[in-house]
């Protein structure tokens, strides 16, 4: 017989590999959206500078 305590231990393991991998997932998210806004910016400045000239 399995022991309650094994029961709780792995199922709190499942639930805390989901959070994590979650977690991952949105900073790689985040950080994609950010390196995208940053680089879509410096082409705008580029843009707006050449026009001055």
């Amino acid at each position: 017989m399995e022991s309650p305590f094994l029961s709780i231990l792995a199922l709190i393991a499942f639930v805390l590999l989901i959070a994590v991998t979650t977690g991952v997932g949105y900073l790689t998210l985040a950080g994609w959206r950010d390196r995208r806004r940053q680089e879509q910016e410096k082409r705008e400045l580029r843009q707006t500078t050449s026009r001055r000239r």
